[in-house]
């Protein structure tokens, strides 16, 4: 097998991507390191999507992804307006993504994702070592022409060393998307600190059945 080098391309992956606003703020900010500044509303993202076939990346292979975290101010994507993010957990099914997300100081760890979609009912489930720990529900319609473009900012610590990577995506969404419900569903797993408020406060979001993006189009080391 070919060596997994910076960066690597997917294509079409089917992905829902969202924030909200969090039951525990503190227990949210108390994730965020020493030098980063979480938003006052301690606003939490969590992207889950699949790739389906092995052609649609550039090396890595089908796999599937959960990550989540808080969002970050003070540390913009490039448009200056969108937050920074923080990954807290990495839930992946493939051992060549975890061992090239680790090298770069994302924690990641084994878990699979699944996204099921009928008569406009969207059913994503997230499991951590076999065991389910997050399901989104959500209602979805079809893609039209629309289409989300941009670039989002990861920041992680390699060595003691913060990192910034950027990463392309461009992304089909689907109209209408609303996210129904999200449950937490093992209050022992760390991921439970994340979960959401009630009643369930929505920031932003999409799905999107055609989701490209590279990984990561760029890394710099902060000062």
């Amino acid at each position: 097998m070919p060596e997994i080098v910076a960066p690597q391309l997917v294509v079409n992956s089917r992905m829902i991507y969202f924030g909200w606003v969090p039951a525990d703020p503190e227990a949210v900010a108390a994730l965020v390191p020493e030098g980063l500044k979480p938003p006052a509303n301690r606003q939490v993202f969590m992207n889950q999507y699949v790739v389906d076939r092995d052609e649609q990346t550039s090396g890595f292979g089908a796999y599937s992804l959960t990550y989540i975290g808080p969002d970050l101010e003070d540390a913009y994507a490039p448009d200056g307006e969108t937050p920074g993010r923080w990954w807290t957990h990495y839930f992946n099914s493939s051992e060549v993504v975890r061992e090239y997300a680790a090298a770069r100081g994302v924690p990641a760890s084994v878990g699979r994702t699944t996204i099921e979609v009928a008569d406009g009912k969207l059913v994503a489930t997230t499991e951590a070592d076999g065991v389910p720990v997050i399901r989104t529900t959500a209602r979805v319609g079809e893609t039209g022409t629309a289409v989300n473009r941009g670039q989002l900012r990861y920041i992680t610590e390699v060595g003691g060393q913060r990192h910034s990577g950027v990463y392309p995506f461009v992304a089909e969404p689907v109209d209408p998307f609303e996210v129904v419900s999200l449950e937490f569903l093992e209050p022992s797993h760390s991921v439970y600190a994340l979960r959401p408020a009630d009643p369930l406060q929505i920031e932003w979001g999409f799905y999107s059945p055609r989701s490209s993006f590279t990984y990561p189009g760029g890394e710099s080391v902060m000062t």
